[in-house]
């Protein structure tokens, strides 16, 4: 599970594009799906393109583990938060990760459960 999560992390912390698709490619499967109340993406670009926008919407921030994973079956459960590198996360959320036969990402289901508020 830490592997998987960590996989995971990894991927949503680069702000290479072409990086990015490298683990996209290693860790995800070809008909991947992410889905979270701000965003719906299926395939490795839509996700890749998604993830680029993040790193758009909040420069310079890391998403870390928060707490430990929890899984069974092909399901992953974890929280995680996002904001500057060594500081208390501006944005915690709580996904649940689920992969394929080979162990690859497939579906992820993502929640938000703190944000920052909007002016």
């Amino acid at each position: 599970m830490n592997d998987l999560v960590t996989s995971y992390l990894s991927t949503w912390n680069e702000q290479d594009a072409d990086a990015r698709a490298k683990l996209l490619a290693d860790h995800w499967a070809d008909n991947a799906s992410y889905t979270d109340p701000l965003a719906e993406a299926a395939g490795r670009d839509a996700i890749s393109a998604t993830i680029g926008a993040v790193h758009e919407q909040f420069p310079g921030f890391v998403f870390t583990p928060v707490g430990d994973a929890d899984g069974h079956h092909r399901q992953t459960r974890f929280q995680w938060g996002l904001g500057p590198e060594g500081a208390e996360p501006v944005v915690v959320g709580f996904d649940v990760v689920v992969t394929n036969d080979q162990g690859r990402i497939e579906t992820v289901l993502g929640f938000l459960d703190r944000v920052p508020p909007t002016s």
